[in-house]
Formats: C-alpha cells, sequence, structure tokens
C-alpha cells in the first residue's frame, strides 16, 4: 500500500497538469513576444530609423554636444544589409540636408555635416564666405566660434577651391564652421556611404551636469 501511495503521489493531478501546461504556453507567449519585438526594433534599426549621439560641437548651435538625435535611413532609399549599395533610390541628397555617413578615413566612424554642394556643383569659398557655381549662397546655419586648437594651421579652411564635385558625391561641412574637420580637409562624401538625413532630436542633456534640455526635446533638425 505504501508504495502504491508513493506512485500516486509523484503523478500530478489534472489540475497540476493544467497549471504546468498553462505556465509552458504562458512562457512561449512571453518568449515569441520578446522574438517579434527584438525582430521588430532590428529592422526597424537597419531599414527605417536609427538612433546616434553628438559627441562634439561640429554642429553647433544645429545639434549640441549630448543631443540624442533620429535619423531617417528611408530618406534617399532602400539599403542592402551589411552592403554599402542600395537596392531603391528614392532621391538623393540636397542643399542644406543633414546627414550620417561613414567617415572616408575612419570607416568604423559614422560623422554628420550638412550637404554644401552636390554632383556638378562648384564649390568655392572666399574668407569663409561659401560660393556656389559662382554665386554667394544664403547660409543662414553657419556659425563662426573662432579658432579650433586642433585644425589651427590646417590649410583649405577658410579659403577653398573652386572644385567640382564628382559624380554620385556631396561636399560638406559642420554648421561651426571653425571647429569642423569636413570635406574641406579630406574630400568628397560618396552617396552609398549616406546612413540617412537626421530629421529629429528625441532626448537632450548637457554632457557636464546632466541637466535635461528639455527645449531641445521633439526638435525637428533643419
Amino acid at each position: 500500500m505504501s508504495a502504491e501511495k508513493v506512485t500516486k503521489a509523484r503523478e500530478p493531478t489534472a489540475v497540476e497538469g493544467q497549471a504546468l501546461e498553462k505556465s509552458k504556453s504562458t512562457f512561449r507567449e512571453y518568449a515569441e513576444a520578446i522574438g517579434m519585438a527584438l525582430l521588430l526594433a532590428l529592422f526597424i534599426r537597419t531599414f527605417i530609423v536609427q538612433a546616434f549621439k553628438i559627441p562634439s560641437g561640429s554642429m553647433i548651435p544645429t545639434l549640441q554636444i549630448g543631443d540624442h538625435i533620429l535619423v531617417n535611413k528611408l530618406a534617399y532609399g532602400i539599403r542592402m544589409p551589411f552592403l554599402e549599395d542600395y537596392l531603391v533610390d528614392f532621391s538623393k541628397p540636397k542643399r542644406g540636408d543633414v546627414i550620417v555617413f561613414i567617415f572616408p578615413e575612419d570607416r568604423s566612424k559614422d560623422f554628420i555635416k550638412r550637404v554644401i554642394g552636390v554632383a556638378g556643383d562648384s564649390v568655392e569659398i572666399r574668407g569663409k564666405t561659401v560660393f556656389i557655381n559662382g554665386k554667394q549662397i544664403d547660409d543662414p546655419h553657419a556659425h563662426f566660434e573662432g579658432d579650433d586648437p586642433q585644425l589651427a594651421g590646417l590649410s583649405n579652411r577658410d579659403d577653398y577651391g573652386p572644385r567640382i564635385v564628382p559624380e554620385n558625391h556631396v561636399f560638406v561641412m559642420g554648421d561651426n564652421r571653425d571647429r569642423s574637420y569636413d570635406s574641406r580637409f579630406w574630400g568628397y562624401v560618396n552617396l552609398d556611404e549616406v546612413r540617412g538625413k537626421a530629421f529629429l532630436i528625441y532626448w537632450s542633456w548637457d554632457g557636464t551636469d546632466r541637466w535635461v534640455r528639455w527645449e531641445r526635446l521633439g526638435s525637428l533638425i533643419r
């Protein structure tokens, strides 16, 4: 009798069996939901929107150190994952667009600058004034903070060109003209290396004191 009782004690009752089955079903539902969320996040990051943090002051005042931005990866086309080619081209970067791209001198880094000249444009800078195709441009985003010790002495900062932007490339500059390492120094950006167009500041805080810049949250990047 005692052996029979022990055997019965190890067998789950109908209620216990239902509880175990329900527990497994709940775990599976959570696992599937988490898996789908991760796949969706990966898809969005790869094809649609990607977040970046601004680490330097080359785009002041448009972008501040500590701004967290969103970049539209569908602005110019659909890229092939892990490759630098576009499956479909929607459009090309225009003058004035703020773009994120692979830095030509170090492909492990992403840079953000403003498009100043597109393919076929003649770009010239005379005394910090920009001329496109021989005409001075309206340049409302240009900002001048004075010499940056790291860039002091480098040629082409205040005077450049004229030079023609090659096919499938753009000429870019930081809005903080005196403190930006850009096309004036290292050349043009290949359109195949453009990751997307910056469009929104979703978070921002002062890098030193960690104060949230509430007034910048939700600001469109123009």
